[in-house]
C-alpha cells in the first residue's frame, strides 16, 4: 500500500508531519515542479518524497489537500480512479452551493474522481492542530471519517490509527459527511472540534 498527498500547503504539510512521525513514506505533489517542495519536504522528514502530479496519483491512497475549487483539475490527471481511495480533506467554505451534490461537498468530489472510493476525513481540524502529535495527555486526538463505502472507511480508519489518531466513523456522506463540511458561509457542527479519546 502506498500513499500520496496532493497539495502541499499548510494542511498538506500537516498531514505529511503525521506520516513522518509514524515513519510511513508518503509522496507529496503540487501543480509545480517537485523541486519547489524539496526543501519543505526535507525539513519534515526523509520519508516525505516530492513527486510530480503524474507520479503521485499512482498511489493506492490519495489525500486530496487542495482548495475545493481545484478538485476537478486534480481529477483530470487520470481517466479513471478505479481501485484507488481518495481521502477528501477539502473544505468548500465560500464555494457556490450549486457546486455541491445533494448539499454534500464530498459527493461532488466523489463524482469528479470516477471509479474511486471516497472517504471524507482529516479536514475538521485547522492545520496548526492537525500537525501536532495526536498523543495528548495519555489520549489520542480524534479524526472524523465519513464514507458511502464501509470498507474504505475501515481502511482509512486503520491508517488513522497507524498515524496515532483515534478515528470516529460518522456514517455516509449524506449524514456524517455534512457534519464535517462547509456549505456556503456556514460550517458543519463538528468542524474545528478538537476532541481527545482516552482508552479505558
Amino acid at each position: 500500500m502506498n500513499y500520496s498527498i496532493i497539495g502541499f500547503g499548510q494542511i498538506g504539510q500537516a498531514l505529511a508531519r503525521a506520516f513522518a512521525r509514524s515513519g510511513i513514506e508518503v509522496s507529496v505533489a503540487t501543480t509545480r515542479d517537485p523541486q519547489s517542495s524539496a526543501a519543505a519536504a526535507a525539513a519534515i522528514g526523509p520519508k516525505i518524497i516530492p513527486k510530480t502530479m503524474a507520479e503521485a496519483v499512482k498511489a493506492d491512497i490519495v489525500f486530496l489537500a487542495v482548495r475545493f475549487e481545484s478538485h476537478k483539475d486534480v481529477a483530470k490527471a487520470l481517466p479513471t480512479w478505479k481501485g484507488k481511495t481518495i481521502v477528501d480533506v477539502t473544505n468548500a467554505y465560500g464555494a457556490p452551493t450549486d457546486e455541491l451534490v445533494d448539499q454534500s461537498s464530498a459527493k461532488a468530489v466523489a463524482q469528479a474522481f470516477t471509479g474511486a472510493k471516497l472517504v471524507k476525513g482529516f479536514n475538521h481540524l485547522v492545520a496548526g492542530v492537525l500537525e501536532k502529535d495526536p498523543a495528548v495527555h495519555g489520549g489520542r486526538r480524534v479524526v472524523f471519517l465519513a464514507s458511502d463505502d464501509a470498507k474504505a472507511a475501515a481502511e482509512i480508519g486503520a491508517l488513522a490509527e497507524k498515524l496515532g489518531f483515534s478515528p470516529i466513523e460518522l456514517g455516509g456522506l449524506s449524514e456524517g459527511g455534512l457534519l464535517v463540511q462547509a456549505r456556503g458561509k456556514s460550517w458543519g457542527q463538528l468542524i474545528f472540534k478538537d476532541l481527545i479519546v482516552f482508552d479505558k
